[in-house]
């Protein structure tokens, strides 16, 4: 638990440093942008934030369910162009404004526990379809969402850099391709699309209040036509839009348009964040940051040296204390680091693919551990596992004069610490992004089929897949600023058996007993998930179209199960047997060479 905790105080640490950046500035002066063009984006920013009050104050004053429809959309609208900037300068009180419809749990130890009821557009949006809520309850979370962008205008005084900007608007290209047209903040409406046009209209306008910043002329046209384009081809309807094509034509185009502008406004970055700073594509081994999602988010030195050192440990018997168990016994490398077991014996659930797995915030399926380093402190102590501790695993490695050789050359020391980074390097080079899928939408070849590229465009929308396991990594953590790892309950069947019940694991709520958590548990990357059978937590599933009609037909909920806090969708998603098919053939495209 203490690493867990060591992970929020380092996400707070970072956060905090992020504030200063952005609102007390940093040393570089030439940096800063034009003090009118500043002025102008603020006074834009501002007008923007009154209209949405405005928009807001006609749903208080509707007199029926009908006209606060209306007014919400126009409200939501408005809020959709302020997206781009609100989402970076003050990320907190936008997802405050954005949250789902779910109940916020916030976990920070046992003696901190606080559950908040969801408020802002995306709970507005629901109420307003569902009969059972009356209009003065909506027009309640209507005066909270109101007085919270109040609060934002009356505390806004925007002090951007130049780097700012181009953080801001990649996290925006990125937002529009992994979570808007996805219909992740617009479940009832399907409004994703309208949506991301209206946030284009605004890096438009950031672009061209940001027009003296360019050397080159004819950069700012390119980022003019390719916006107008962009804006054109989501002009279509949200089940039959081509989410493949758009990311590989639009967003991939607009990432690399965003470095030459970084390029030609002399960017220096003081820092990364998840993002790579030149990365081009959303589906490389180049996108991301590693270093980000790590307990130091610092650079590490002699990294080959160390995955190597990092493998030859993960692969040693020796720091078992019977000598009999690595961590390659339950994570065979054949298998995508999985064990084709439903449960190892003597386990209490599945085991999941290390592939991908340090690009999450959190670790194991109850998301107890909070960095991989820290995981591997749950495997030593348990005693169906290494069953040791991390002064024998010190003792053990110290014993052989080839690893204190290395650890001396590389470390300069050999500690619990040292071997536990070093294992979780190896890990941390498990991301390869060299899957039949990345290298096609990546223009590197042409060999998706249509059944492929119609099963990513289900994934994306129709199955609303994509709203709980997140391009490019398809897991649960959230992009773009990927901080947090969400968790779900699906009502997992304990058997495929016509009376199965729910499963009795209550994943989450043994580590904190925290009532509204039982039975849920983190999404899982679905990378390389043709050689990760069986599936869910307890294996009960053998084949990918059991998974694909669990959740097609409601999870829980379709098997009659009364679980009242389900995050699935309840509703049948109406898949045709073909869609299944295509929604797996993509799947299994995933799986990296």
């Amino acid at each position: 638990m203490l690493f867990f905790n060591n992970k929020l105080n380092k996400t707070r640490t970072f956060c905090a440093c992020l504030f200063l950046f952005l609102f007390l500035g940093c040393k570089q002066e030439k940096e800063t942008l034009e003090v009118d063009s500043l002025s102008i984006l603020e006074a834009h920013y501002k007008t923007k934030l009154e209209q949405c009050i405005s928009q807001l104050e006609t749903i208080e004053a509707a007199t029926s369910k009908d006209e606060a429809i209306v007014n919400y959309k126009e409200a939501r609208a408005t809020f959709k162009t302020l997206e781009p900037i609100l989402a970076f300068v003050d990320k907190d009180n936008y997802k405050f404004l954005n949250a789902p419809n779910i109940l916020k749990i916030e976990e920070e130890d046992a003696t901190d526990i606080k559950i908040r009821q969801p408020k802002g557009f995306q709970v507005l949006e629901e109420s307003l379809f569902d009969d059972t809520i009356a209009l003065n309850q909506i027009k309640k979370n209507v005066k909270t969402t109101k007085n919270r962008l109040g609060l934002i205008h009356k505390n806004t005084k925007l002090n951007l850099k130049k780097h700012h900007v181009i953080w801001l608007i990649r996290d925006q290209i990125a937002r529009v391709a992994l979570t808007g047209i996805t219909g992740f903040d617009s479940p009832v409406l399907e409004q994703s699309l309208a949506e991301a046009q209206l946030s284009y209209k605004t890096i438009n306008t950031i672009l061209e209040i940001s027009k003296d910043h360019f050397i080159n002329k004819d950069l700012l046209k390119g980022w003019q036509d390719e916006i107008t384009k962009t804006i054109i081809d989501l002009n279509e309807e949200f089940v039959d839009f081509d989410r493949y094509s758009f990311i590989k034509n639009h967003t991939h185009k607009q990432l690399e348009l965003l470095v030459k502008t970084q390029k030609d406004w002399q960017v220096v970055f003081p820092f990364e964040l998840a993002f790579s700073n030149n990365m081009t594509s959303l589906f490389s081994k180049e996108t991301f940051n590693v270093n980000y999602f790590s307990d130091s988010n610092k650079p590490v030195k002699n990294v080959k040296e160390k995955i190597a050192l990092g493998k030859q440990l993960f692969n040693d018997e020796n720091l078992s204390a019977t000598k009999d168990m690595s961590c390659a016994t339950c994570h065979h490398k054949d298998k995508a680091f999985t064990d084709g077991m439903v449960v190892f014996p003597k386990q209490k659930r599945n085991t999941p693919t290390l592939n991908y797995s340090s690009l999450q915030q959190s670790f194991f399926y109850d998301g107890r551990a909070g960095s991989l380093e820290g995981q591997i402190i749950s495997v030593v102590d348990n005693e169906n596992e290494f069953h040791t501790n991390l002064e024998n695993i010190t003792e053990a490695v110290s014993k052989n004069s080839e690893y204190v050789k290395t650890f001396n050359t590389l470390y300069k020391k050999t500690t619990d610490r040292e071997i536990r980074h070093a294992i979780a390097t190896y890990i941390r080079s498990l991301n390869t992004f060299n899957s039949k899928f990345d290298r096609n939408i990546n223009n590197e070849e042409n060999t998706l089929t249509e059944s492929e590229i119609n099963g990513f465009n289900i994934f994306s929308g129709k199955g609303k897949c994509a709203t709980c396991h997140f391009a490019p990594v398809f897991n649960g953590t959230v992009p773009p600023a990927f901080n947090e790892s969400e968790m779900e309950l699906l009502g997992v069947p304990n058997s495929t058996d016509l009376d199965s019940k729910v499963s009795k694991d209550l994943g989450r709520y043994h580590v904190f007993k925290t009532n509204e958590r039982k039975l849920f548990f983190k999404t899982p990357t679905i990378r390389n998930i043709e050689k990760t059978a069986p599936y869910m937590h307890n294996g009960v599933y053998s084949s990918l179209e059991e998974v694909v009609t669990f959740y097609n037909n409601g999870g829980g909920a379709g098997l009659g199960f009364d679980l009242e806090y389900q995050t699935l969708p309840t509703d049948s998603l109406n898949l045709s047997k073909n869609e299944i098919k295509d929604l797996v053939n993509f799947m299994n495209s995933l799986t990296d060479n």
